[in-house]
C-alpha cells in the first residue's frame, strides 16, 4: 500500500461545483485525509431545477465547461481513483439524465446521480464516532442547496434520512410545511430517551457561521452562538453582507435559510453544540475511494 495516495472527487450540488483534489497518507494511527486543493464554482444549478424543472441551455453549458475544466485538472493530478456525484438539483431537473450524457461524450467523466439516502450514507462517511459516550448519540447534518441530510448513529447502528428542505428551495418558498413536519418528527422520534446528543454539521453555511460566530472552539459551535449569528445576519441587507460582512455573493442570500435548519435540527434534537470539522461530500467520496483501493 502506497504511503502518500491520490484521490479526487466532483460534487455537483444545488448551490455549486466543487472539485477536492486530496492525499491519503498512511499513519501507525490509520489513514490520514489532506486536502491538497478545493475549487469551487457557484453555478447555483438548484434555482432552475427546483423553479423549472430542467436545466436551461446556458446553464447546461457552463457546467459542461466548469467539468471540462475538472477534468484537466484531475488528469495533471493523476489520482488512484476518482468518482463524480451529483444530487437534488440533478435529481429532479427532468433533463439532468441527458445534460450528465452530454458531459460524459464531451469530458469522458461518468456522473452518478444520487439519491437522498445514498447521499447521506457517502457523508456518513466523514464520521468521526471514537468519543462517543454510553447512552449518547450524535446526529450528522449536511445542508444543501436542495436537500438536508440527517444521519443518527447511537448504539453502534445508523439511521438516516434526506429531507426536501434546501436553502435555494427556502428563497424561492418552493418547501412545503410537511417536509417540515417530518423533519421535526424524525429528529424528535430518533434522539428521544438519549441522555445526551451531539451534532457534527456539514456544508458550505455552516463552515462559514462558525467562522462568523467567533467561538473560543474554532470547530464548534452552540445553538445561543448560532441565534447571535442570525441576528447579526437579518440585520444587514444582502448587499451589505457582501460589502459590509464580506461573504460571497451565492452565499450572502442562502446564508439566513442555511441558518433555520441547522437551528430547527438542533432545538428538536435538543442539540446544544455542534462540531464543525469543514467536511462535505466530496470528502466522504475520497474516503470511501481509499477504502475500496484499500480492500483490492
Amino acid at each position: 500500500m502506497e504511503t502518500n495516495q491520490k484521490y479526487a472527487a466532483i460534487d455537483i450540488g444545488s448551490n455549486a461545483v466543487r472539485l477536492l483534489l486530496a492525499g491519503v497518507f498512511e499513519t501507525e494511527h490509520g489513514p490520514y485525509f489532506k486536502k491538497t486543493s478545493l475549487i469551487r464554482m457557484p453555478l447555483r444549478l438548484g434555482q432552475e431545477a427546483f423553479t423549472q424543472g430542467r436545466f436551461s441551455e446556458d446553464t447546461a453549458g457552463r457546467l459542461t465547461h466548469t467539468i471540462a475544466g475538472f477534468a484537466q485538472l484531475i488528469k495533471a493530478y493523476q489520482p488512484l481513483a476518482f468518482r463524480a456525484c451529483a444530487t437534488s438539483a440533478m435529481r429532479e431537473a427532468q433533463n439532468g439524465s441527458v445534460v450528465c450524457e452530454a458531459i460524459r461524450k464531451h469530458t469522458d467523466i461518468d456522473i452518478e446521480i444520487i439519491q437522498g439516502q445514498e447521499e447521506a450514507e457517502i457523508l456518513f462517511a466523514n464520521r468521526n464516532w471514537n468519543n462517543l459516550q454510553k447512552n449518547s448519540a450524535t446526529v450528522y447534518v449536511d445542508v444543501g442547496g436542495g436537500s438536508t441530510e440527517v444521519t443518527l448513529f447511537a448504539h453502534n447502528t445508523t439511521q438516516s434520512a434526506s429531507f426536501n428542505i434546501g436553502t435555494i428551495r427556502l428563497l424561492n418558498e418552493l418547501v412545503q410545511n410537511s417536509s417540515w413536519q417530518a423533519l421535526k418528527q424524525w429528529m424528535r422520534t430518533h434522539t428521544m430517551g438519549f441522555r445526551r446528543v451531539d451534532a457534527i454539521g456539514s456544508g458550505g453555511n455552516i463552515n462559514k457561521l462558525v467562522r462568523m460566530a467567533k467561538t473560543a472552539d474554532k470547530d464548534r459551535v452552540g445553538y445561543n452562538q448560532l441565534k447571535r449569528v442570525r441576528q447579526l445576519l437579518k440585520s444587514f441587507t444582502v448587499a451589505e453582507r457582501i460589502t459590509q460582512l464580506g461573504l460571497k455573493p451565492d452565499r450572502a442570500d442562502v446564508i439566513v435559510p442555511a441558518l433555520r435548519i441547522y437551528l430547527s435540527v438542533m432545538k428538536w434534537g435538543g442539540i446544544e453544540r455542534m462540531a464543525v470539522p469543514q467536511i462535505g461530500l466530496a470528502d466522504g467520496l475520497v474516503r470511501l475511494l481509499y477504502y475500496k483501493h484499500k480492500a483490492i
